[in-house]
């Protein structure tokens, strides 16, 4: 068996694990685009159950972009003040409101390239609204997905870009947005990265 057989056996392994975990990650679940972009920029090194309540607590006092832009960075981090890094992410969230309004007419684009121009947006970011807005195949490499690639032996990377590069040219494309999801839960099962606690998690009765 290849490689890339293995990985995509792994991963329907994993998907069937927890098929029916009724777990919200941070980038899904909201009705608009730029929403979903925000509440990503909020998440980076901050846990989901953390993340989600702080993003609907900030869009139901911000409704609308054009209120974001509109604002200080210190009304937002007023509200947003529980999250790590909430300076930076507050600062971030106004500049990519403002960049969206005046870049894209407050559409958030569809290409990476066009993404990772936003303040506080990086790839991983950039690939997670590919997927989740816009259904196209993109790899969205979290510290998850960067660590249980290389535990199991699938890449042997650095960083995630590393990451994102190796298992693009690994994984069969039309998997591509289903890897985040599947790996992350299967992730937060453990406190730490033991290769025989994630199999036996990956074995145990559901």
């Amino acid at each position: 068996m290849s490689k890339s057989d293995e990985f995509v056996k792994l991963l329907l392994k994993v998907e069937k694990r927890f098929a029916n975990a009724n777990k919200r990650l941070a980038g899904e679940g909201w009705k608009h685009d730029w929403q979903t972009l925000f509440a990503t920029i909020l998440s980076a090194q901050s846990r989901d159950e953390t993340t989600i309540p702080i993003a609907e607590k900030l869009f139901s006092k911000y409704p609308t972009l054009q209120s974001i832009a509109i604002s200080n960075p210190a009304d937002i981090k007023k509200v947003v003040n529980s999250i790590n890094y909430n300076n930076t992410k507050s600062r971030n969230i106004v500049l990519a409101a403002n960049y969206l309004l005046e870049n894209h007419q407050g559409k958030v684009p569809s290409t990476i390239d066009e993404l990772v121009l936003i303040p506080g947006v990086g790839r991983k970011t950039a690939n997670l609204v590919l997927a989740e807005c816009f259904g196209k195949q993109a790899i969205c490499v979290d510290t998850h997905v960067h660590k249980i690639s290389n535990m199991f032996g699938f890449v042997k990377t650095k960083n995630p870009f590393e990451t994102e590069l190796a298992l693009q040219t690994l994984v069969p494309k039309k998997y591509w947005h289903r890897i985040n999801r599947a790996f992350v839960l299967w992730g937060k099962q453990t406190p730490r990265y033991d290769k025989d606690i994630l199999v036996s998690i990956l074995n145990q009765e559901k």
